[in-house]
């Protein structure tokens, strides 16, 4: 019955919810229609701008002394290059047991798992012990402001729970002595940062002794890139590299602050993706991702900016943010403005609780062991709304032997971006499973 998940994932790629960060993009009423009508019961829409919807079920435990459980996944993807993949990116088309489309592993795999079970719940085929909250938000990928974010300060009485399920769900790691599940259990926070830069404009002809603005910015963002990256060493990182089955000089390099750099050089030659990972989940990261200045190719720039995506470890806030970067860009600091664009610190849930025990008998009874490993998230997810009001959120999934850890996250936003028929099934019978052990039935 779980195909019946593997079909609502194609109709939630089909639907083609993009949001490119602007308000009248997302359309995530194409995916409220189609969970709704999955459901077969009308849920309450929660719109922020037009056509910008949230989904919202809440189903009333039969013990109000016993936890509730949220299901929190997204609707909204990011954009695609169509020229870079070889099949139709919202075709949902199946090749080889491979579902190929924008959203197939962020997160609309897991949302139509999450969906699915879910369903029997909502119909009030099964009435949980604890209450059960079903929310498939909008707006994720720009950052929850049409979104979570509005959702969890206006309504936060009808969202609150003790414990929730959301992104991000990894494969296996390769790199395990023994078989482990990756469990998301925090997040990196994110700072993003415009520069600004201003200057005097004339004519291009003449650009001796000229106030120019771009080349103010240009020397700005040249040092915050020559300049080497904090180190941050988290005990959950320390935890993560006890269990990789590296050679012991790597893994002590791994988690020292003067030698992680030159482990990471190593880790690349055989495995760039996942020393990218690792770099991101031990450093403050500082990436100039866009430049814009000027008016006219013969007109001395007056104006010029730069977008700067930073994510920080916990620990981290924005006066050492903005203290790195003046310190990064050395003598052009004087001619540059720092304006905060989102400013949310790093997020973490603790262990060994009710759903941390639910998640690994669940995998226990499905793999034969239950051994769970606690993975730090680069990106950020709606999950900090909740966890900053105390809620524990995790992320977690069940894959086949066909995708692991790296390969997975090279599809995060990236080309042909897919996840197997069985993945699907083996994520939805997990949650199922899951929801069995927490919420019981009365």
């Amino acid at each position: 019955m779980t195909d019946e998940a593997v079909a609502l994932l194609q109709q939630l790629i089909r639907n083609r919810c993009v949001n490119d960060g602007t308000p009248d993009s997302g359309h995530e009423h194409r995916s409220v229609k189609t969970l709704t009508e999955f459901f077969g019961v009308e849920g309450e829409v929660f719109e922020t701008h037009p056509g910008r919807q949230t989904l919202i079920y809440s189903v009333p435990g039969s013990d109000p002394d016993s936890p509730s459980l949220g299901l929190a996944p997204h609707i909204d993807v990011v954009p695609v290059e169509e020229s870079g993949w070889t099949r139709d990116p919202f075709g949902a088309e199946v090749d080889d047991g491979f579902i190929y489309g924008r959203g197939a592993v962020d997160m609309l795999n897991v949302t139509a798992a999450m969906a699915y079970v879910a369903r029997p719940y909502i119909t009030g085929e099964v009435q949980p012990r604890g209450d059960l909250l079903f929310v498939a938000l909008a707006d994720e990928e720009a950052g929850g402001a049409l979104g979570a974010k509005p959702l969890t300060e206006q309504r936060w009485e009808d969202v609150q729970v003790d414990y929730m399920l959301t992104e991000v769900a990894y494969p296996q790691m390769s790199y395990t002595t023994e078989p482990a599940i990756p469990v998301a259990t925090g997040e990196k926070g994110a700072f993003w940062s415009l520069l600004r830069a201003t200057g005097t404009p004339g004519h291009g002809s003449a650009p001796f002794g000229s106030d120019n603005a771009l080349r103010k910015m240009v020397d700005a963002v040249h040092g915050i890139f020559s300049e080497p990256m904090p180190v941050v060493i988290t005990h959950e990182w320390e935890n993560f590299v006890a269990s990789l089955d590296l050679a012991e000089d790597v893994r002590s390099a791994l988690i020292d602050p003067d030698r992680v750099d030159d482990a990471l050089e190593t880790l690349a030659i055989d495995d760039p993706l996942f020393a990218r990972y690792a770099h991101a989940v031990t450093h403050l990261t500082i990436s100039p991702n866009m430049l814009d200045a000027g008016v006219k190719s013969n007109v001395i720039a007056s104006q010029a900016k730069a977008n700067i995506d930073i994510r920080a470890l916990p620990g981290i806030d924005r006066s050492f943010v903005d203290s790195y970067l003046y310190k990064a860009m050395g003598s052009a600091r004087d001619d540059i403005d720092i304006e905060p664009i989102q400013d949310f610190e790093a997020t973490q849930s603790p262990l060994g609780n009710p759903l941390w025990d639910a998640i690994a008998d669940s995998v226990e009874e499905m793999e034969g062991h239950r051994r769970l490993l606690p993975a730090i998230m680069n990106v950020a997810t709606d999950a900090r709304f909740w966890r900053k009001r105390g809620t524990i959120a995790y992320g977690v999934g069940l894959f086949d032997d066909r995708m692991d850890f790296s390969e997975m996250l090279a599809l995060f936003h990236g080309h042909d971006e897919r996840v197997s028929v069985e993945s699907v099934r083996r994520t939805t019978s997990l949650y199922q499973n899951v929801l069995a052990r927490f919420l019981g039935v009365s």
